[in-house]
C-alpha cells in the first residue's frame, strides 16, 4: 500500500472519532494520528476516555505497518500493551507510531500520545500480524 492510498480507504470508526491519519512515506515504518478532543470524547469526569488514546495509537500503529508491508497485504492487531500517564483534557492530541521490528509475518511497534503542551499522556507497544487476504469469496474464516 502506498503512502497516499490510506486516504482511499474508508475508516468509519476514525470518521466517527474525528481522527486525522498521516501515514509516513513508503518504507518509513512511521505514522501519526491527530485528534481535537472535544466534549463527545469525554468520560463522566470531564477527561478524554482512555479508549480515545488507545484508538489513536492502534490506528497510528496500523498505518505505520502499512508503510512496510508488500502490496496486497493487510495487517491486524495481535496485542497492545497500553499505559496511561496523565489525564487528557479537551484540545489537540497526536499519537505517533514507529515500527521497531519489521518482521515478515509479525511486526513490533511502539506509540506515544502527546498533548498540546508536549506532555506524554499515553504510550503503547504492540504486535501486528501481516497477511495476504484470502480470495475465496465464500470462505468466512
Amino acid at each position: 500500500m502506498s503512502a497516499d492510498s490510506i486516504d482511499q480507504v474508508r475508516f468509519p470508526l476514525g470518521e466517527f472519532l474525528g481522527l486525522t491519519i498521516n501515514q509516513g512515506e513508503p518504507s518509513s515504518g512511521r505514522a501519526d494520528v491527530g485528534l481535537n478532543v472535544g466534549d463527545n470524547h469525554l468520560n463522566p469526569h470531564g477527561m478524554a476516555h482512555g479508549a480515545v488514546a488507545f484508538a489513536m495509537m492502534d490506528t497510528a500503529m496500523g498505518a505505520a505497518v502499512m508503510t512496510i508491508v508488500p502490496e496486497g497485504h493487510l495487517c491486524a492487531t495481535i496485542e497492545v500493551h497500553t499505559r496511561f500517564h496523565r489525564p487528557v483534557r479537551p484540545g489537540p492530541l497526536v499519537a505517533e507510531a514507529t515500527v521497531l521490528t519489521p518482521g515478515r509475518r509479525v511486526v513490533q511497534l511502539e506509540a506515544r500520545t502527546i498533548d498540546a503542551e508536549g506532555r506524554l499522556v499515553a504510550s503503547a507497544t504492540s504486535s501486528f500480524a501481516v497477511f495476504q487476504p484470502r480470495v475465496d469469496a465464500g470462505d468466512e474464516d
